[in-house]
């Protein structure tokens, strides 16, 4: 699912904020977005600059880890598949004949 700004309206926004001509209330209604929006952005500016340092994950390691939680879950489902087709297999083995 995209986004609901694009990536160019964040970074302008970060940069507006921290400018500091405006409170951060007023900046957040005049470009259309929550108070707790804008500081999200702020905090992952803040993240993305200062890689490795506090607890916040970067933009680079949110996408992997998104990336390695689905290749996870499609491992694991066909894991599931191989065993349920072993048991198939097995149990059609020891029927006698």
């Amino acid at each position: 699912m995209p986004s609901p700004h694009p990536p160019e309206f964040r970074r302008r926004a970060v940069e507006l904020a921290r400018q500091g001509d405006k409170p951060l209330l007023q900046l957040a209604q005049d470009l259309g977005v929550s108070r707790s929006c804008l500081q999200n952005w702020l905090r992952q500016a803040d993240a993305d600059e200062n890689a490795g340092t506090g607890d916040r994950l970067t933009s680079a390691e949110k996408k992997e880890l998104a990336e390695l939680r689905r290749r996870n879950k499609q491992l694991e489902m066909e894991n599931d598949i191989l065993k349920r087709a072993a048991a198939y297999f097995a149990r059609e083995n020891v029927l006698p004949k």
